[in-house]
């Protein structure tokens, strides 16, 4: 008797010949056979062009699913809010502060998040005809979540309930020092849990190990919504909405949801890319004072996208509690008066700028170090940069830079003194949340938390060396199985001629595009390099030609000292197959097709 023994899969062929490109990746075509199948069902029976439904096959959505992706809506995505473990308890207890006019403080945190959440939730409050006080820890002063101080201050202004968004999952200190006060505390939180939880009226928390929702890819603002849902319908069972006291239109918020959802970088699918969708379509009515005025001084021409948020409103929101005002994005937020809002979006806008300046010499920096530890120790699975004087409200910002220069989770810790403030940013596929967890349960931390992309921490200097080793050692498997596969995965092939605003406008109905939902990645095959220089920023601006004459317009961001970059400039008057996202480029009222270049490969010469 003879054993067949199994063939292996056949090794994909790299997509236009390009196995390995100027930043070092396989190129790889996103959609195998059964996704092929797929988009011509979806053509022959929706009629749908045919790179619209290449797009969604390359993202996994089925062929039933298709025509309800292209139109999500929160009524169908939107679960009983029920559904979640502590909900009960936290629309009660909610809804007996409103009908008895409780004094109710909101404490949030100093991210995009934590501002949009504890606005909505203030917005709720007060249309149910609360005034509630709201509290932004400082970042430099107080660190992350609740702190004994606050608490202490927020009692003694004579409130009788706390309700913490975007932190509190472990605030244990915090809320007992809450209870000795007589003040009830309900948690409304996404980052991870650990088995013990403290002693709260509610903790609502989709990530928590009882909870069986399967929410846990919302963010904050997103289950401050599902909250408010949840507290409508109870208020509502009371008869406590009449004539005199509407109840507020929560649709009307999803401004809101949508800046803190793409800020806070959670994977853009199901419910989320709803809250997005119909968030952006809020955003676009300039209802909201603050928001107006944050798209007019960040100069936002055209209709708003989701990259906006996270580029362009994001960084001016979280630059306030960076390094100015932590209560400042929320003030805005909240504000109702287009001159005072106005004025704090402006102020917005300068500590931004010089948050841009702070960053820029601190990454320099944290390259050097991160370069010479490369250098001296080879494949270290981690990067660890700190720095003595640095600001602590930008080293997100640092290990985020890292982590997209050496491709690898990267910490960054600020250190005054004998301890420093630092934050983790990760790569998919490894869980930095989680470490920093162990790290804290091994005493290397003093706190810490976060979730797989990203964590917050304090640590003792003489702990830095132990913590680079627990590390290099607890996530090393992760990081090297995340990089083995390096690709470029490629939607399609165009030619400039092709690339019509039209047809972005039609890829984006796939959006809105961001973590958990890519941006489609296009290859211009062969079009040569008619101009290629660095400009402001250390961007490489370029334009490319195809082989009928056609020229797109294109942008290679922060990359002049990178390969990418570099190659782009030596293949001027060369023709190369270049890959990236298109874009509407909007400017004094005219639109014109962009591509963001996010690799290259030169042709080979015969």
């Amino acid at each position: 008797m003879s054993l067949v023994q199994p063939t292996a899969a056949p090794a994909p062929r790299p997509f236009l010949g390009v196995a390995h490109s100027a930043c070092g990746r396989f190129w790889r075509e996103r959609i195998d056979l059964r996704g092929a199948q797929a988009t011509l069902t979806m053509v022959q029976r929706f009629g749908m062009p045919e790179i619209l439904a290449r797009v969604l096959a390359g993202r996994g959505v089925g062929i039933e699913e298709a025509e309800a992706w292209l139109d999500p809506t929160v009524k169908r995505l939107l679960p009983d809010p029920d559904s979640l473990t502590d909900m009960p308890a936290c629309v009660a207890r909610l809804a007996d502060a409103v009908t008895a006019g409780e004094k109710v403080a909101v404490f949030g945190d100093y991210d995009v998040d934590g501002a949009t959440s504890t606005a909505l939730l203030v917005e709720v409050l007060r249309a149910g005809g609360l005034d509630p006080a709201f509290y932004i820890p400082d970042r430099i002063f107080e660190g992350y979540g609740p702190n004994v101080p606050a608490i202490e201050s927020l009692a003694a202004q004579g409130a009788t309930l706390l309700v913490t968004v975007d932190c509190g999952t472990m605030s244990f200190e915090p809320f007992t020092r809450a209870r000795e006060l007589g003040l009830d505390v309900v948690t409304i939180d996404h980052h991870q849990a650990g088995e013990a939880l403290p002693e709260v009226a509610a903790l609502v928390n989709p990530n928590r190990a009882d909870d069986l929702s399967g929410l846990g890819h919302l963010c904050a603002v997103g289950l401050v919504f599902v909250v408010a849902v949840g507290l409508l319908r109870e208020l509502r069972r009371r008869g406590w909405w009449t004539g005199a006291r509407p109840q507020p239109d929560l649709l009307a918020s999803l401004d809101l949801v949508a800046l803190g959802t793409v800020a806070d970088v959670v994977p853009l699918v199901g419910l989320n890319r709803a809250f997005v969708t119909k968030g952006l379509i809020a955003l676009r009515q300039r209802h909201r004072p603050g928001l107006t005025a944050l798209m007019d001084v960040a100069r936002l021409s055209g209709p708003p996208k989701a990259w906006h948020l996270g580029f362009l409103l994001g960084p001016r929101i979280n630059a306030g509690g960076r390094i100015g005002d932590a209560a400042l994005g929320t003030k805005l937020l909240l504000s109702q008066d287009p001159i005072d809002a106005q004025v704090i979006a402006a102020e917005l806008d300068r500590l931004n700028g010089e948050r841009q300046v702070m960053e820029r010499t601190i990454v320099a920096q944290a390259e050097a170090e991160a370069e010479a530890a490369l250098g001296r120790e080879g494949a270290t699975p981690v990067i660890l940069a700190s720095g003595q004087g640095w600001h602590p409200g930008v080293v997100g910002l640092v290990a985020a830079r890292l982590k997209e220069k050496f491709g690898r989770p990267a910490f960054a810790v600020a250190f005054t003194g004998t301890h420093g403030a630092g934050s983790a940013r990760s790569i998919p596929g490894v869980d930095v949340g989680r470490a920093v967890r162990g790290a804290v349960e091994r005493g290397l931390l003093v706190k810490g938390g976060g979730h797989a992309m990203a964590a917050g921490l304090t640590v003792e200097r003489e702990q830095l060396g132990a913590l680079r080793a627990y590390l290099e050692e607890a996530l090393a498997d992760a990081v090297d199985e995340a990089r083995a596969v390096d690709e470029t995965m490629i939607d399609g092939a165009l030619s400039a001629a092709g690339a019509t605003t039209e047809l972005i406008e039609l890829v984006e109905k796939a959006g809105p595009f961001g973590a958990g939902n890519p941006q489609p990645v296009f290859a211009f095959p062969a079009h040569r390099v008619v101009y290629a220089e660095a400009g402001n920023g250390d961007h490489v601006r370029v334009r490319l030609r195809g082989s009928d004459g056609a020229v797109l317009s294109a942008i290679a961001f922060r990359s002049a000292a990178t390969p990418l970059g570099q190659a782009l400039i030596a293949a001027r008057g060369r023709q190369v197959h270049a890959a990236g996202v298109l874009e509407i480029d909007s400017w004094q009222g005219r639109s014109q097709p962009s591509l963001r270049i996010t690799d290259v490969a030169p042709l080979e010469m015969p």
